[in-house]
């Protein structure tokens, strides 16, 4: 079986997501690519030889040959692509987060369900073998009980601020990735969150009413307590681990490195800074949830990121964040 796949965006995710299927996937072929840019749809068509390239993606859902879209256009987009895709009867890979309002999201949710479509939520992190190992060695139980969780996430640099304008902030554009993972990797629900923020690093995101600094703790319905720590600049790159202590052991991921050199001097050991830039350090978890995707359309199985999935995060951020404006501990059932 041959799953034909529609692109909508042809900006950076688009276009990682639509050379694993070209180049990669077999299983898959790429017939169609939109973006409210012509020109953008047009190179990526002309680069990866697809048949059909448009500024309107209702152009896409009307193909009766596209079988599945994959929505990886803005954020402020995704609501009204994942519905309309729904009552098209195509599955769905929606990049995250489905939208920034519960309602909407829940509105949607019920168009898929309707539908009866399948719906893969873009939590490419998930697919990394390095968290894979972790979460393995969580639900084996060779750590035991899990007792804290710490995620850390640190871009190289900010993003522009009419992007923070339009993104939904640093909680759900940047943190929602490490919700995500946190409830994926301890394997239980998160009840409560505790916010602590700060502009510390571009007062031009304060004024756009964000911040790009913050902790966040979390309760675990199991009695984990977890932290996640995000900054959008850490000067030394791309800052990605996750460390566990359970009741039997620890295990932690580190970065990951261009090399393994080592330099050794009188003075001092040091080594390359680690990849500088998220397509290149989670490469192969993007080529991974893409099979995913794929399979589960050709074997008809559950998508492993679903829309419970995509929704979760987001009444996480939107607790983070109502934890910051009132200075409190806020249970996940206040949202």
């Amino acid at each position: 079986m041959t799953v034909n796949i529609g692109v909508i965006g042809a900006g950076r995710i688009g276009k990682v997501h639509a050379e694993n299927l070209v180049y990669r996937i077999p299983e898959a072929r790429v017939l169609a690519v939109a973006d409210v840019r012509l020109d953008a749809a047009q190179s990526l068509a002309q680069t990866l030889n697809i048949p059909q390239a448009t500024a309107d993606y209702r152009e896409v859902l009307a193909n009766p040959d596209v079988d599945a879209v994959l929505v990886c256009s803005s954020t402020d987009t995704h609501s009204e692509i994942i519905e309309a895709a729904a009552n098209a009867g195509k599955h769905i890979f929606a990049e995250k987060p489905i939208d920034l309002d519960l309602a909407v999201i829940d509105r949607v949710l019920a168009a898929v369900e309707k539908a009866g479509v399948k719906f893969f939520v873009g939590f490419n992190r998930r697919f990394d073998p390095t968290y894979a190992r972790v979460r393995e060695a969580i639900q084996s139980g060779e750590l035991g009980d899990v007792h804290l969780i710490h995620v850390i996430s640190r871009d190289p640099a900010p993003p522009p601020i009419e992007y923070v304008k339009v993104s939904g902030g640093i909680f759900m554009d940047m943190m929602i990735h490490d919700f995500d993972m946190i409830r994926f990797l301890v394997g239980s629900e998160v009840e409560e969150v505790y916010t602590r923020a700060a502009v510390r690093i571009d007062p031009r995101i304060g004024e756009a009413g964000d911040v790009d600094t913050a902790v966040v703790m979390l309760t675990f319905a199991n009695g984990a307590i977890g932290t996640i720590d995000n900054s959008r600049q850490a000067v030394y790159g791309y800052d990605q681990r996750v460390e566990v202590l359970g009741s039997k052991g620890a295990a932690s991921s580190g970065n990951v490195f261009p090399n393994q050199v080592t330099f050794s001097t009188a003075t001092n050991i040091c080594r390359d800074l680690p990849l500088n830039f998220f397509m290149d350090r989670y490469t192969e978890s993007y080529e991974r949830e893409m099979r995913a995707f794929i399979k589960s359309i050709v074997d008809d199985t559950p998508t492993p990121v679903g829309p419970a999935d995509g929704r979760i995060p987001v009444v996480m951020a939107l607790a983070a964040k109502k934890s910051l404006l009132e200075g409190r501990p806020v249970r996940l059932s206040e949202i």
